[in-house]
């Protein structure tokens, strides 16, 4: 059986990233690759590869799968993307073509779970709070207050997608109550994770460590309001490792700057970076960090894997385990 012809298409550095030197030959054995790795500008200008190709292996700088491109392409079947989100490639030509998609945006969520863990557990003891203090006050933490600490505590997580599951599943091995918030999560899928189906007010008002996992959707944006906040417990952390559009911002730093007992870790900010201006540089219990919870550095080739091994099975003709549809596609953050 002739090889499939499959050309690389993607972002000049994402390439590298994603797919290493394993990932690579592991696709040379299954596919004829057409040329060197391409980007999603560059291609357009190599119609000869495009007229061939049968498989693109993507990831961050994806092409947009529109009309032009898959007119140029009409040989295209498969698109195995080893990042995460697709809303920014697919197209409704792509879906009326019947291209499939499969995505790594689970082996993306695997960094992003063990990040938030690492983070729960750290403010659970107030980390953030005594190495502020270590450094600003240029002497030894004086521990003045009650700390939640990492036994009988409660964790409250914000929607119960892949990443939301997945923490709840690391959650399990300590001593601590986890509650969430997800109106779509079925009641047998909380009792299944050893989680309390609660109301987002409720994951407020009674968390220690309150963890947002929503995605950033047009009915999501500012669903986070500082209402929510007012509402923390003493000493509670805020951890948002999903999208800073959902919550209301300037909402949260007026409580932030209200109530100094709390304490907000923000991997990600809208916009992002925040402006020059913003009270997240200057408010001594708001911490953020660069975006840093997905995958980087090796982690990435890990969603290379997972593009790989899709490939592998859509060969075989077996099932596949990340294929993304249309109606998926449209609710990805």
């Amino acid at each position: 059986m002739d090889r499939p012809k499959a050309l690389f298409v993607l972002g000049s550095g994402s390439y590298a990233q994603i797919y290493g030197p394993d990932e690579v030959a592991d696709i040379e054995k299954m596919c004829q690759l057409l040329a060197e790795p391409q980007t999603a500008d560059g291609v357009l200008k190599r119609p000869d590869l495009l007229v061939e190709t049968e498989i693109i292996f993507s990831g961050w700088g994806a092409p947009k799968l529109d009309g032009k491109f898959l007119e140029m392409a009409p040989k295209l079947k498969a698109v195995f993307y080893g990042a995460g989100s697709v809303r920014a490639m697919v197209t409704d030509a792509m879906w009326e073509r019947g291209i499939l998609v499969t995505s790594s945006w689970a082996a993306n969520a695997i960094p992003v779970a063990e990040f938030t863990l690492a983070q729960i557990l750290f403010s659970l003891k107030l980390g953030w709070r005594w190495m502020y203090r270590g450094k600003a006050e240029r002497k030894y933490p004086r521990r003045d207050t009650e700390m939640p600490g990492a036994y009988g505590s409660t964790v409250g997580l914000v929607s119960l997608g892949m990443i939301g599951r997945r923490v709840a599943g690391l959650l399990r091995q300590f001593d601590l109550k986890v509650i969430a918030y997800d109106p779509f999560a079925s009641q047998a899928a909380c009792d299944e994770l050893g989680v309390e189906r609660v109301g987002l007010d409720d994951v407020f008002r009674r968390s220690d460590v309150v963890s947002l996992h929503t995605p950033w959707l047009k009915e999501t944006e500012n669903m986070i309001r500082g209402e929510h906040f007012r509402l923390m417990k003493h000493n509670a952390t805020f951890l948002n490792t999903a999208r800073g559009a959902v919550v209301a911002e300037e909402e949260m730093l007026d409580v932030m700057q209200e109530r100094p007992d709390l304490t907000a870790v923000l991997d990600v900010t809208y916009p992002e970076p925040p402006a020059e201006t913003s009270r997240i540089f200057t408010l001594p219990n708001v911490f953020l960090t660069p975006h840093v919870a997905g995958s980087l550095g090796k982690e990435c080739r890990r969603m290379g894997r997972y593009a790989v091994e899709e490939c592998r099975k859509y060969l075989a003709d077996e099932p596949l385990t990340w294929q993304v549809t249309r109606e998926m596609a449209a609710t990805m953050a």
